[in-house]
């Protein structure tokens, strides 16, 4: 079998060297990723296309090859082909006639030819040759030059004739490892998968950043759609997942910065420590997917603070792009499903969040913030391979949520302090302790261990999170409470 790969049309439009490299970037891709399906597999780049072809003829196979070739960064579109010698009019036909009869049968169609090389004919005499004889000898409906049911394609280059089986669309973009590597903070919904999406098709080897939030629970199912991610669009190259435990970061925030203002304050937090990740890997670009206004933070006057924050360059690929547009990008490469079951982590709700911050007032909020936190977290920072964390994400279980109390169980509320103010938890007859969710590690060894515990947060989130968490480090008596709606 073989498969003609056609590139990504910016890429033809390049100077003659930069064309060059990516093409070989392209040919060495294709060759990485399809040799893990077989050892046999050849692959060829010329100036205009990349070849692949193979001798195992299997349905099986074909399937594999086309599956990956849909997925690979570079290709515009691919043409399953077969390949004889050119010979002359009436051989093109007849092998043409063989390739195509059952399909025209009963249709109209048009015959394409797309020739490279030096002939002493032009395509359209070979169209016309081969269109008169179909015409005649197969049962089709007749020719439709405008809007055919079926375009009968042949390509030649020099004197090889190649009868096109079918016609499929590729990715589009750039080689992936044609461009410079990035650093995407990714947390697992939508938009920061997305972006990273965006930034591998676009030819950039994408490293994974991801601040910790909310324990192993969270950790793992940002690891779930990272490998993924990984596995579908950029398998090609090894690329590194980074995290960052940010608990005490948020706890510190929440502790010494104005409402108003976290929200900037944890981004910019965010930036710090992406910039210092980042320069320990060489990369000079963070990778986020903030788009103009959607929430409080990523308004203009925000965006340029956080920004400020850092010498890096920030990209932010979905910037414009309406929520919807979004959803239905997450929904066409498969992450859709991950980030609907991975709800917003509810651990910084600013009340009255600014949208138009200073940065001397901003300046004046990070001063009473201890930098000695943020330097701990970067500290114990996790780099591992992203193939390594297969063995990871398939290791956890859920832990139960109950919506009913009993006499042996104790509901704590890990809400930050301002939330358990402004929505009091009330569950008459039932013990409530208030712990806010940075402070659980430090308190979990004073809890009766006669007792079960069932965190509580309002979206349900971190209280998943962290009774996971607490269970790997051996607490059976954690649970999680969800009220009945």
């Amino acid at each position: 079998m073989k498969f003609i790969a056609k590139l990504f049309p910016e890429i033809t439009i390049k100077s003659r060297p930069v064309r060059k490299r990516m093409i070989q970037r392209l040919q060495s891709n294709i060759h990485n990723i399809l040799k893990r399906t077989s050892e046999e597999i050849r692959v060829q780049g010329f100036w205009d296309k990349v070849e692949i072809s193979l001798d195992d003829n299997s349905a099986e196979m074909r399937d594999l090859i086309i599956d990956e070739l849909k997925r690979t960064p570079g290709v515009a579109h691919f043409i399953e082909v077969q390949e004889f010698p050119l010979g002359g009019f009436d051989n093109v036909f007849q092998l043409t006639r063989e390739a195509y009869a059952e399909r025209i049968k009963g249709k109209t169609f048009k015959v394409r030819v797309k020739r490279s090389g030096k002939h002493e004919f032009k395509s359209p005499e070979l169209e016309r040759y081969v269109g008169g004889g179909l015409l005649e000898h197969a049962d089709a409906a007749g020719v439709d030059i405008r809007n055919p049911e079926v375009w009968v394609d042949l390509e030649i280059k020099d004197q090889k004739l190649f009868i096109v089986q079918e016609t499929f669309k590729g990715l589009g973009g750039y080689p992936l490892g044609s461009q410079q590597e990035v650093l995407s903070l990714i947390s697992g919904g939508f938009d920061s998968v997305v972006a990273s999406y965006m930034t591998m098709r676009r030819g950039c080897k994408t490293h994974f950043l991801f601040f910790n939030l909310g324990g192993a629970a969270h950790e793992i199912g940002v690891k779930q759609v990272a490998l993924y991610l990984w596995q579908k669009f950029g398998s090609s190259s090894r690329v590194k997942f980074v995290t960052v435990p940010f608990e005490e970061v948020v706890g510190e925030i929440l502790q010494s910065v104005h409402h108003s203002h976290m929200g900037v304050v944890l981004k910019r937090m965010m930036m710090r420590a992406g910039e210092q990740v980042a320069n320990r890997m060489k990369i000079e670009a963070l990778v986020t997917g903030e788009s103009i206004a959607q929430v409080s933070s990523q308004t203009l006057p925000n965006l340029a603070l956080i920004d400020a924050a850092t010498d890096k360059l920030v990209v932010r690929p979905l910037v414009v792009m309406d929520k919807q547009d979004i959803i239905d990008v997450a929904m066409d490469i498969g992450t859709y499903d991950f980030a609907k079951c991975m709800p917003e982590y509810c651990g910084v709700i600013s009340d009255r969040p600014t949208t138009h911050a200073k940065i001397d007032r901003l300046e004046e909020e990070e001063a009473n913030f201890d930098d000695d936190v943020l330097e701990k977290a970067l500290q114990a920072a996790q780099i591992i391979s992203i193939n390594d964390i297969v063995e990871d994400v398939n290791s956890h279980a859920k832990v139960e949520a109950l919506s009913k109390v009993s006499e042996n169980q104790v509901i704590i509320d890990i809400r930050a302090p301002h939330e358990q103010e402004k929505k009091p938890l009330n569950m008459p007859g039932c013990e409530v302790l208030a712990i806010p969710f940075y402070s659980l590690g430090s308190k979990v060894e004073s809890l009766a261990s006669d007792k079960e515990y069932l965190l509580y947060c309002e979206k349900g989130v971190m209280s998943q999170m962290h009774a996971q968490q607490l269970q790997d480090n051996g607490y059976q008596n954690i649970k999680v409470f969800r009220p009945a709606v």
